[in-house]
C-alpha cells in the first residue's frame, strides 16, 4: 500500500511541491528526488524521530501477522512512538491509520450485518486482530485527548495484481486462507488442482460465503480523498468493495469465463458485509473495481520477469 500511494502521490500534479518520508524497513523503494527513506523500525524511537521531522502527515501502514514476538514493539510501541511525534509536532496537519477489520470479527466472528464503524470491536483469537483493535482505539484516543487531526480507513483484505487467483489456487502457491489442509483431505487438493476447480465456499448457514475485500488501486483512491479533507478529520471509514465477495458468484464467473469447475468446501466462517455507505455519503469515494473486474484483472494479470511474486506475510 506505501508503495502505490508513493507512486500515485508522485503522479498527481496537485501535489507536485510534496516531499516524501518513507521509513522502511524490509522493502526498499526506487530512487526518487522527492522520496526520503529512513531504514529501521518504527519500534525505534531515534527512526520514528527522524522520519517525523518535519513533516505534515502521516500515513500509518505498518502491521506485522500473528507474530506474538513483535506484535508489542511494532504495532503497539511503534504506533505510539508515532502517535507521540505527532502530537508534539508542530508541523503535523493529519494522521491518517489505515487499520483491519480484523478489528470487527473479519469472517471469523457472527455479526449482526452490515457492520458499520459505529459496530463494536469483536476480534477473533490471535494477536493480529488483537493489535488492529489496539490501533483504532490508541488512534481515537489521540484524536480525544489531544484533538489530533485523524482519519481511520478500515479495509479488508486488500488485493492487487493477481493476487485473487492465487486465493483461489488448489495449489501449493496458494496466497493467504483459509487452509485448505483444515477443510479437505490432500487427495481432494491434489485433485482440484491438477482438474481446474474453484473453490465454492460455505458458510457456517450452509450458503456461499460472503467476505469482504478491496482492491488496492481502491484504498489507494480513498487515501488522496482524505487528505486534508475536513470530512474526513476525526472519522473512521470502512473501504471496500461495495457489495462483499459472494463465492457463488465467483464459481459462476470462472466456470463461464475459464471453464473452471466449482467444488463445495464448507468452512466454519461467517459471511459478513462491511458497510461502505459512510465512505460513500460522506467522502463521495466508490471502489471501481468490483467483483468481475477483480475477477478477471487477477486471472489475465502477466507478471514482468522482474516482479516476482513474493509473500512478506501469510494471509
Amino acid at each position: 500500500v506505501g508503495a502505490a500511494l508513493i507512486s500515485r502521490l508522485l503522479a498527481d500534479p496537485q501535489f507536485g511541491a510534496a516531499e516524501i518520508v518513507a521509513l522502511c524497513h524490509n522493502r526498499t523503494l526506487p530512487p526518487h528526488p522527492r522520496v526520503a527513506i529512513v531504514r529501521g523500525s518504527i519500534g525505534d524511537e531515534k527512526c520514528v524521530a527522524e522520519a517525523m521531522s518535519g513533516v505534515t502527515h502521516v500515513f500509518h501502514l505498518a502491521t506485522v501477522k500473528e507474530d506474538a514476538a513483535q506484535v508489542i514493539d511494532i504495532s503497539i510501541k511503534g504506533l505510539f512512538l508515532l502517535l507521540e511525534a505527532a502530537r508534539t509536532s508542530p508541523t503535523l496537519r493529519q494522521f491518517v491509520l489505515v487499520g483491519g477489520d480484523a478489528a470487527v470479527g473479519h469472517c471469523l466472528v457472527p455479526r449482526e450485518l452490515p457492520v458499520t464503524e459505529a459496530s463494536p470491536h469483536r476480534a477473533y483469537p490471535g494477536v493480529y486482530a488483537f493489535s488492529k483493535v489496539l490501533e483504532e482505539v490508541m488512534v481515537e484516543q489521540y484524536r480525544e485527548q489531544y484533538e489530533l487531526r485523524t482519519t481511520i480507513l478500515r479495509a479488508p483484505w486488500i488485493m492487487e495484481k493477481d493476487d485473487f487467483r492465487f486465493a483461489l489456487s488448489f495449489g501449493p502457491d496458494q496466497f493467504g486462507g483459509p487452509s485448505w489442509d483444515t477443510l479437505i483431505s490432500k487427495e481432494e487438493r491434489e485433485r482440484f488442482a491438477t482438474e481446474n476447480c474453484v473453490p465454492l465456499l460455505l458458510d457456517t448457514g450452509g450458503g456461499p460465503l460472503r467476505r469482504n475485500f478491496v482492491h488496492l488501486s481502491d484504498l489507494v483512491e480513498a487515501l488522496i480523498t482524505v487528505i486534508d479533507n475536513p470530512a474526513a478529520i476525526g472519522e473512521m471509514f470502512n473501504i471496500a468493495m461495495t457489495i462483499p465477495v459472494d463465492y457463488s458468484q465467483v464459481a459462476s464467473i470462472l466456470a463461464a469465463t475459464r471453464q473452471m469447475r466449482p467444488v463445495e468446501i464448507k468452512t466454519s466462517f461467517h459471511s459478513n458485509f462491511l458497510s461502505t455507505d459512510k465512505a460513500r455519503q460522506r467522502l463521495r469515494w466508490l471502489p471501481k473495481v468490483e467483483l468481475p473486474q477483480l475477477i478477471e484483472s487477477a486471472f489475465s494479470y502477466q507478471r514482468r520477469a522482474d516482479d516476482p511474486r513474493k509473500i512478506w506475510y501469510q494471509g
